[in-house]
């Protein structure tokens, strides 16, 4: 972490591009042939200002006096954004401008007007035109399948004529890699495409890389297929799902009729009238740690209702081999419903029949019956494996030591593998990937299982799940579970978006208990990897229900609880409630809990810590506003960063962007928009040298200011417009009729 320091610390020379320094400075512009940027370099004073007797209100953090900028006067930058909102800013100034009862008309009318509240209806990215696009044949140098019909052009000297100038001249896949990937389509492509248009390799450096694997779990092509002709064979998760569903306590029967009718519940028929595969419950009704006893099947009277186990060492509740019929078969039938009129895809569940045990458990384990072992009078006899067939113990399960480690929360959005990769070398220990939706997984949408992509260096990674019904959920884990290399996963009961509040997942199920316990006890029956669960308060405000939810987390095997100290209503106002989170981690023990909420500092840290006794920290915001809080809390330092330092590790985000998204145009621009999607938070960040009192509260806005360099005060704009510009000093140029909308209409002032 010291040579990483070092090297963020190299004092390189930065100029700061054009139309983005305060009035009045003087300036020298210069054209930066690198990036083919126009950049300013500011040497002018700043104008006189009496600061004596300016006053802090409330919830402003202090700054020091000599850096304050009181002669800020704010006006909206309209150069980037969409043609519907400069429509918005024109009509609300027309109407500020025409006001009858304006007295000073020599006020510039858009400093009447006010752009408050969030830009709820961001637009999307428009669809690039294919036909001007290169065929991914030709980069990657392989055979069109498509012929005259592929929807590329298939005309490289076109293409190339056609291909604007590159952004810069040295590529990063290239240097990094000795090849780029992305060939003559690359917008770095200077210095490996020759003359012919050829995409030149170092070889040396290529052999030495070639056979590094530096991301996982990619979606290959056969399970894709398998997963949109559901062919993919769940009947491990039907049969566990069977078991636990068969006989639900009459209690929950009526708070789970939407579950029944959307798992692919077996059907209840006796097919004799004598043998049934009945439920064995725990004294509490509770639906969690079936176990199924031999691989027999069970007479209904010789069932007992003793406490379950994980092991199955007490015989004298087992059915006796006489019991057993091999010759019954038994079928489930798939019934769909329409439920809540959502998108949620239902797969077909597979018929289980099986004539005898051994054939019954290599069903429900999905596998083949084993070729090495016998069948004689209904008993097992050779070598026979039965880890798939015997739910594994939770002394079995991998085991993953979450004590007093630095977790960094699943963001959507933000929470992407390139700034993963920068936390993580920022001294982050457990990262996770962004929320995914369990039916959009098993429709194999590839847009979703990029969510689930994992680097090498992540050394404790999980995924985050977040569906509302016991059977999606629970194929989801198995197939997480089966095809990805995962240390945990995730259940989100915390989301507190609209969309995903309504549809009964997310923040809903924390009101749903009875469904809530199918979907933790059916991921748990599948997955041989610790089950996790992030969880807000509650739902409505003043009305916290996490302590009711957390002891029946630890009745139904959850290995750790991580708890958001506000509840949906809430969202991120107010202030997170750490006492509330203390009660909970006291009902939580054993099962470790994280707090979550609010830490900008290592002190913050440390007194949630020590004041709540919880087992850790996940640090969301706060990573997003200054990613090298992790280093602070472990070196229990506030590291007086400098703006060349940050600019390092933007730049170190783009390369990894580069990297992971791309580096043609379209990689380029997924780069740039999570770039400024980042720095709507990044630009949050006050340095320690001009706080006047230390640390920075994450509730806390600065007045305007001036830092200790122009790139220091570029990198605090709250403008996106400047944002814009600070990508294009680590990017190039945006294309033109770049737009970008920001999350708040505050963003557009300048």
């Amino acid at each position: 972490m010291e040579a990483e320091r070092e090297k963020l610390g190299s004092d390189i020379p930065v100029q700061i591009p054009a139309e983005i320094v305060p009035t009045g400075d003087e300036t020298s512009i210069e054209f930066d042939t690198a990036r083919n940027v126009t950049m300013t370099h500011v040497t002018g004073t700043k104008k006189h200002q009496d600061v004596s007797n300016f006053q802090f209100q409330p919830g402003m953090a202090r700054i020091k006096r000599e850096y304050l900028n009181l002669n800020y006067k704010p006006h909206v930058m309209t150069q980037y954004l969409p043609e519907a909102m400069k429509a918005e800013i024109a009509q609300k100034t027309k109407a500020a401008s025409d006001d009858p009862n304006n007295s000073q008309a020599d006020v510039p009318p858009n400093k009447k007007i006010k752009l408050k509240g969030r830009n709820k209806h961001r637009p999307k990215e428009k669809r690039p035109d294919f036909s001007t696009k290169l065929c991914p044949s030709l980069v990657l140098d392989y055979p069109c399948r498509f012929g005259t019909q592929c929807k590329y052009t298939h005309d490289v000297k076109v293409y190339m004529a056609a291909k604007p100038k590159d952004l810069g001249k040295e590529c990063y896949n290239f240097t990094k890699f000795g090849k780029c990937p992305y060939g003559i389509a690359c917008r770095y492509g200077a210095t490996h495409i020759d003359e012919d248009f050829k995409n030149v390799v170092n070889q040396d450096l290529f052999e030495k890389t070639c056979k590094a694997t530096t991301t996982v779990n990619l979606l290959p092509k056969d399970i894709q297929i398998k997963l949109r002709k559901r062919q993919y064979d769940f009947s491990k998760t039907d049969s566990m799902l069977k078991i636990a569903l068969k006989n639900l306590p009459s209690a929950a029967n009526k708070n789970t009729e939407s579950v029944q009718s959307t798992t692919k519940a077996p059907s209840n028929k006796r097919l004799d009238g004598d043998i049934k595969v009945d439920l064995l419950t725990k004294p509490d009704n509770s639906l969690c740690d079936v176990t199924v006893p031999d691989t027999h099947y069970i007479h209904a009277d010789n069932v007992q209702p003793s406490p379950c186990s994980d092991s199955t060492e007490n015989s004298s509740s087992l059915p006796n081999a006489s019991d057993v019929d091999s010759a019954t078969k038994l079928t489930t039938k798939a019934v769909s419903s329409d439920h809540d009129k959502t998108s949620d895809v239902r797969c077909d569940t597979s018929s289980v029949v099986s004539n005898d045990a051994s054939s019954f458990a290599a069903c429900a384990s999905g596998a083949d019956s084993n070729p090495k072992s016998a069948n004689v009078d209904g008993r097992n006899i050779g070598s026979v494996t039965d880890e798939d067939t015997i739910r594994l113990r939770p002394q079995e399960k991998k085991k993953i030591n979450f004590g007093d480690k630095l977790y960094l929360a699943p963001l959507t959005t933000v929470g992407n593998l390139p700034f993963r990769r920068v936390c993580k070398r920022l001294g982050a220990d457990i990262t996770c990937g962004e929320m995914a939706m369990a039916t959009n997984i098993l429709q194999g949408h590839q847009s979703e299982w990029a969510l689930l992509k994992r680097h090498t260096s992540e050394d404790i990674f999980g995924v985050q799940l977040c569906g509302g019904f016991a059977d999606s959920m629970t194929r989801c884990a198995q197939l997480l579970n089966e095809k990805l290399d995962v240390d945990f996963v995730d259940i989100n009961i915390g989301c507190p978006i609209d969309l995903v509040f309504k549809k009964g997942e997310g923040s809903a199920l924390m009101g749903r208990l009875n469904r809530f316990e199918q979907i933790v006890c059916g991921m748990n029956s599948v997955l041989d990897i610790p089950l996790t669960v992030k969880m807000r308060t509650g739902i409505y405000e003043n009305k916290n229900i996490a302590h009711n939810v957390i002891p029946r987390l630890k009745t139904w095997g959850v290995d750790l609880i991580t708890l958001h100290g506000r509840t949906r209503e809430q969202r991120y106002t107010k202030m997170a409630d750490w006492d509330y989170i203390h009660q909970c981690a006291g009902a939580a023990q054993p099962v470790p809990l994280f707090g979550n909420g609010d830490i900008l500092s290592f002190e913050d840290a440390n007194l949630h810590k020590e004041q709540t006794g919880v087992a850790g920290v996940m640090i969301a915001r706060g990573a997003l506003i200054k990613p090298w809080i992790f280093t602070e809390i472990k070196e229990q330092r506030h590291w007086d960063i400098s703006a060349n330092e940050r600019l390092e590790i933007l730049k170190d985000f783009s390369n990894f962007g580069l990297e992971h998204w791309g580096s043609d145009q379209q990689g380029v621009d997924i780069t740039r928009r999570f770039l400024l999607e980042w720095l709507s938070f990044l630009h949050r960040y006050i340095p320690v040298g001009v706080l006047e009192r230390v640390p920075q509260k994450i509730n806390e806005r600065p007045p305007h200011y001036l830092g200790r360099n122009d790139l220091e005060t570029l990198l605090g704009s709250a403008n996106s417009g400047d944002w814009v510009k600070i990508s294009e000093m680590l990017l190039g140029p945006v294309s033109p009729g770049f737009t970008f909308l920001p999350k708040h209409k505050a963003n557009a002032y300048k």
